[in-house]
């Protein structure tokens, strides 16, 4: 089963060595290629958006990033291979852009953020050519900045401005047909800089990065009661399936 529902979102089901193979072969191709990676958060925003949900089913691939992701659809009976994070494929575009030389855009963050991630991309990957660094302070309309990044004509885009403003950016690169990997990438800017320290590996490993991070920094507690929200309008869906197959 190559798409599975969750809640409205169609996710695509590879593993995380699949989802890289499958990018790289459209981008190689010349297409515009739209990554959305999609956790509870953004399927429950998607959920009460029409607009917000059609913009994510119409992208070229959807990931589970996030655990919660990962249940639901074991919930549903419709499993999924595994979570591929944004962050995890962010550094895996950002090796082969070095490797490649390619040219990189990157659109988000704060002003102080996204100057040590410029600091970084020149001693970790020297070779990428950066034609674009903007944080997301921007006052211009995302239709100006769209045609400013398109003009500069990069390989990749990697714009870490949250949900939905990312995506509706990146779509509006679609739609102009910039040949590029255009990827929504939350938070992965501040992680990446150094300005926040990605959960440990013990952590990750048993799927509580999310704890982690709100342990980190409590503010986020109130953006994790949407799990419980998130879980039971699953349950809700998985009752409606039953029902509906006897």
């Amino acid at each position: 089963m190559s798409k599975v529902d969750v809640l409205g979102v169609q996710f695509d089901n590879y593993s995380e060595e699949e989802f890289r193979q499958k990018i790289l072969a459209q981008f190689s191709e010349k297409k515009p290629t739209f990554v959305v990676t999609a956790n509870p958060e953004i399927v429950m925003k998607a959920r009460e958006n029409q607009k917000l949900l059609q913009m994510i089913n119409e992208a070229d691939f959807v990931t589970p990033d996030g655990i919660g992701v990962i249940k639901a659809a074991n919930m549903l009976q419709t499993p999924l291979s595994e979570r591929v994070t944004g962050y995890d494929l962010f550094e895996f575009f950002m090796k082969q852009a070095n490797r490649k030389e390619y040219r990189v855009y990157l659109v988000g963050a704060k002003p102080e953020v996204i100057t040590a991630v410029n600091k970084k991309v020149q001693t970790k990957y020297p070779h990428i050519h950066l034609v674009g660094l903007k944080d997301g302070y921007f006052e211009e309309s995302i239709e100006v900045v769209a045609e400013e990044i398109y003009q500069a004509k990069p390989d990749f885009v990697f714009a870490a401005l949250g949900f939905p403003k990312q995506e509706q950016l990146l779509n509006l690169l679609k739609k102009l047909e910039l040949p590029a990997v255009m990827m929504g990438v939350g938070g992965s800017f501040d992680v990446f800089s150094g300005q926040i320290k990605r959960a440990p590996k013990l952590f990750q490993k048993l799927h509580l990065e999310w704890l982690y991070r709100a342990l980190r920094n409590p503010s986020r507690f109130k953006r994790l009661l949407i799990i419980p929200r998130f879980l039971k309008a699953v349950k809700k869906q998985v009752k409606a399936n039953e029902n509906t197959s006897h």
